[in-house]
């Protein structure tokens, strides 16, 4: 396995300003959701220029390229939509579309993953096949079915992938047993009643105090629902309702995040939320309307793939520097892959070491490009550990 390693290694030590100059460009042109044209359209020119053949997802958004042949099929992903938010770092690569940015780091995945493509590539022959999926639409949960309908996971033995990490600084990388991230689902509640005049409640139906009863109640009544172990976390973004201050609306609307740590949680989670705010509707004589939306299942990594991604990662970084995250209550839609192959997910430190440290999902947020070679060294090490791992076939 050294040869192959070390081939990769020095091919990356060698391409590593290519690899930023790649992640900048697509930095400067975030696309958003499934609409991601410009940025397929830049990792398909360098893949083909590598002698590669990439193949595109149907509808043209999103691919996959493979590298090496025989039966043992291993895959990386990486996302590469971005956000609708404003990117505030004045970096001179920022952001040149107004109300976008690559806020969550998907810029700085789909450099870690083209990396690890073109430095496999190069290598001497591979002891099977590495697929690596570059996947549009992760922050909007639907890009990972995009990937399952077009037959991108099949054959797999397993699949990894990597995410950054603002709070952990570059040259450090980790991941844990079981899950890492939790499942999230969208919840809306619509309330509806007469109306009227505030000045006499008692003849209508009082929609501003039934939504703040769902609001304040509903949360600590879903602990009680299932096992305390599973984590179930309800949250309230948004609430809407009336504008006038003497009158009593006669619709109103919350929106919010149902969040659990278990599969067995995300399991119940749905019965439960629906069930306590017709109970706690029911109370003030409201009438309910729920729109309860199945979002993402957790990533959960298995023992084989953890394994793998933390060897691979003491191998890049030392062992005293590969560190164990905390759970995140965030949602993946990597998180749907595990239905079809073992997944493993890690984290890359992305954290300069000094200045203010931001966070994902905030226009402030700066990577430090160092980490670029840390993920696509881990990412393709992860490749060939598990390419020649014992591991047997996948049947079915």
């Amino acid at each position: 396995m050294s040869g192959w390693l070390a081939s990769i290694d020095g091919w990356l030590r060698t391409h590593e300003r290519q690899l930023i100059e790649l992640r900048r460009q697509i930095h400067a042109h975030p696309e958003l959701g499934i609409d991601v044209p410009h940025t397929t359209d830049l990792i398909e020119r360098r893949l083909l220029e590598a002698g590669l053949s990439p193949q595109r997802f149907r509808g043209g958004n999103g691919l996959a390229v493979d590298i090496g042949q025989g039966p043992r099929i291993v895959g990386l992903r990486a996302d590469i939509d971005a956000l609708p938010l404003q990117e505030l770092t004045n970096l001179p690569f920022a952001s040149r579309i107004d109300g976008r940015s690559h806020a969550c780091g998907h810029d700085m995945h789909a450099a870690f993953a083209m990396g690890a493509a073109l430095a496999l590539a190069q290598a001497p022959e591979l002891p099977g096949r590495v697929r690596v999926i570059f996947q549009p639409a992760e922050e909007t949960l639907g890009g990972a079915h995009m990937v399952i309908a077009n037959g991108i996971l099949d054959g797999l033995e397993r699949v990894f992938a990597l995410h950054c990490e603002p709070q952990v600084k570059v040259g450090q990388a980790g991941t844990r047993l079981g899950a890492i991230t939790a499942a999230c689902d969208l919840v809306e509640i619509h309330l509806s009643g007469p109306g009227g005049h505030t000045a006499r409640p008692h003849l209508s139906v009082d929609l501003v105090d039934a939504l703040a009863r769902i609001v304040t109640t509903v949360p600590g009544l879903t602990s009680r629902s299932v096992d305390p172990r599973d984590g179930l976390s309800v949250v309230f973004g948004a609430i809407e309702a009336g504008s006038a201050p003497n009158a009593i609306p006669s619709e109103g609307v919350l929106r919010g995040t149902v969040r659990t740590l278990t599969r067995a949680g995300w399991t119940a989670a749905e019965d439960a939320v629906r069930r306590l705010v017709d109970e706690v509707a029911a109370l003030t004589r409201a009438s309910v309307k729920i729109d309860y939306r199945r979002g993402v299942p957790p990533v959960d990594n298995d023992v084989t793939s953890f394994s793998l991604l933390r060897t691979a990662m003491a191998g890049v970084v030392g062992d005293d520097s590969v560190y164990m995250p905390e759970q995140s209550m965030g949602g993946e839609d990597f998180g749907w892959y595990a239905d079809y192959a073992p997944v493993g997910m890690g984290r890359i430190g992305v954290y300069p070491g000094s200045g203010p440290m931001s966070d994902l999902h905030q226009g402030t947020f700066v990577a430090d490009e160092r980490a670029i070679l840390i993920g696509a060294r881990v990412l393709a090490h992860t490749a060939i550990g598990s390419l020649t791992s014992p591991t047997s076939l996948p049947t079915g």
